[in-house]
This record gives structure tokens, sequence and C-alpha cells, in this order.
């Protein structure tokens, strides 16, 4: 008898917890989604209505006048452009170095590899305003204020410990009989790790592609320190540009948020299924 009730206990309790979680899901979702709905919204409506008080944004008919505005601004689209070369060369950067210094981490054996390991990631950690200072000063004296490789240099040197922290993880992962198995076959060291060992660990390649240009294609700190001129504004920078010093288009600056969110969601949802398979790389032994 008492079986019999501890399991019809159990039972109902079955769809109550299944209940609970569910609405413990929507709310998390709700609440996280609601900045990025409130932006969006804050997108697509007049400056009138934004300015409103009490506001109607959630009521007011949809418009796409703060889209025109910022479409229509050539400063705009050159900085979805320095986005794009910034990120794009940062991320083919901290692959190529990030891959080899990865690659020797996980298959060589020498002393104090754990303690490199530890500092390579506390780079990661490290304030950059910590460095602003220094940084444009050495900027200044080597001529590179004010360019694209004053957002380069320092995205790569946060973005690299990253890079190699992942990959690390996945090169670990593969046989090293592998690779004596191309040796074997005449391939030299770095051929059998361009050959085999890189396009088996291609998700979390992908994994740290896309982290990499996330992070570059974000940054704001320094592109903001260092670089002076519209024409080589990344797009983080040129969005608060959407005022002046008596108003601020807060319509063209949400439609901007929105222009520049678009292309990092689409290429999460692209290669969804292998950054999960990248971030969980190595989590499971045997």
């Amino acid at each position: 008898m008492a079986s019999a009730a501890t399991t019809k206990g159990a039972t109902s309790r079955g769809p109550l917890n299944m209940i609970l979680f569910y609405v413990f899901l929507a709310f998390f979702v709700l609440v996280s989604m609601f900045p990025l709905l409130w932006v969006f919204r804050m997108s697509i409506v007049t400056k009138a209505d934004l300015l409103t008080s009490p506001t109607v944004t959630l009521t007011a008919p949809p418009v796409v006048e703060s889209y025109k505005t910022v479409f229509g601004n050539p400063d705009f689209i050159q900085a979805l452009v320095n986005s794009v070369i910034v990120s794009g060369s940062t991320t083919v950067i901290c692959l190529f170095f990030g891959s080899i210094c990865a690659y020797a981490i996980a298959r060589l054996r020498f002393r104090f590899k754990s303690p490199i390991m530890t500092l390579i990631l506390a780079i990661s950690f490290f304030p950059a305003v910590a460095i602003i200072a220094p940084l444009f000063i050495q900027f200044s004296a080597v001529g590179v204020i004010d360019t694209y490789w004053a957002m380069i240099i320092p995205d790569t040197v946060f973005a690299l410990p990253l890079t190699i922290w992942i990959l690390v993880a996945f090169f670990r992962e593969l046989p090293a009989d592998l690779e004596e198995a191309a040796k074997v076959d005449g391939a030299t060291t770095i051929q059998a790790f361009r050959k085999v060992i890189v396009p088996l660990a291609a998700p979390g390649v992908f994994t740290t592609a896309i982290l990499t240009f996330i992070f570059a294609w974000n940054e704001f700190l320094f592109a903001n320190t260092f670089i002076f001129t519209a024409a080589h504004y990344p797009v983080t920078v040129a969005i608060p540009n959407f005022a002046t010093v008596y108003t601020t288009d807060y319509g063209a600056q949400s439609a901007g948020a929105v222009v520049v969110t678009i292309p990092l969601v689409i290429l999460v949802l692209i290669f969804q299924r292998r950054i999960v398979s990248g971030l969980t790389a190595g989590a499971v032994k045997g």
C-alpha cells in the first residue's frame, strides 16, 4: 500500500513539475528577450511617439523612418564595411596563430604547461581599460592611430587566448595515431597538422571563428579610443553618432543596433549545431 501511494504521489508530481519548468522557461526567455524586442520596437516608431509621455511605443503604428535614416547615412554603411574588415582580420589572425599554438600545447610535453594555460586564459580577463593609455602612447609613436590596425591588434590580443583555450581541447581529443599514420605516408608535421588535424577539428575551428568574430564585432572601447575619423569607425562607434549636441535620434540608434545584431543572429542560427558541438567538445571522457 505504501509503495502504491508513493508511486501515485510521484506520478501526480510529474505533470506539475513539468508545468512549473515550462513556466519558468517561458519567464526566463521573456526576460532575456524583452530588451531586444524593446529596441526593435523603438526602431519602428516615429520620433514623436518615442518622446511621448506616457510612452506609446507599444501601441504606435510601425514605420521604417529610422531604417531609412540608417541606410541613407554613408558613414554607417562604411562603418559596416569597417567592422567586417576588422572582425574578419582578427578572426583570421587568431585562427592562424591560435591553432598553431594550441596544437603545440596539446601535443608537446614540457614543464609548466598548466601554469601557461592558466596565464593564457587570464589574459582574456585582463581589464582592457587598464592598458588604454599605454597603448595610445605606443600606437601614436608607431603611427597606427586612426587605422584598422589600432583595432585589430588589441582585439587579437584579447581574443587569441580564448582561441587557444578552445582549440587545445579539440586537439587533445584527436588520436595521435592519425598524425603518425600521415607521417608514415610521407607527410611532414606541418602537412599532417594542416591536412589531417585541422579538418578533423572543424567543429572547434568553426566555434572559435564565430566566437572570435562576435567578440571583435562587438568591441567598442579600443575603437572609440583609437579611431578619430568617420571613415574608419566600426558600427559600434557609428551608432552613438546618430546624435547631436541638442538632440539624440533614439530611433536611428535602435535601428542601427538591430542592423548590427542581425548578422550575428544569422551566423549563430546557421552554425548553431557546430557551436554546440564545439563548446561541448572534451566535456566527456572515454
